[in-house]
């Protein structure tokens, strides 16, 4: 297996993540896939883990696990900030995950081009 240019796939998720519109959200394994490394969600997630959204301005609150559950709440200081700022789009939290998922799930590889 060849070493990940960590620098590389940082850049190429953040600029993915930050194509995402808003009322929309993805999951860490679509990101993984639109950047090459279709095995690597639980990498992607720990790069959004270490975004500072609220200086970076990339849009971390829009990446979440497969089943549209906010499994990234606690990067935001395990508050309920990433669901605020979801909700602020327009999309409804029921129970810690996102209502009508397959609507507001925006995939990466069908909507840009890469």
């Amino acid at each position: 297996m060849h070493k990940i240019d960590k620098e590389a796939f940082v850049q190429a998720v953040y600029d993915i993540v930050k194509t995402i519109p808003s009322g929309r959200a993805t999951s860490y394994g679509a990101i993984a896939k639109a950047v090459g490394y279709y095995n690597m969600p639980r990498m992607v997630g720990k790069v959004m883990s270490q975004c500072n959204s609220f200086e970076t301005g990339i849009p971390a609150h829009r990446v979440v696990n497969s089943q549209g559950i906010l499994s990234g709440r606690d990067a935001f200081g395990g508050s309920s900030e990433m669901q605020k700022l979801l909700e602020a789009e327009g999309v409804v939290i029921v129970n810690n995950k996102i209502k009508n998922w397959k609507t507001v799930y925006w995939n990466p590889l069908e909507e840009i081009n890469i």
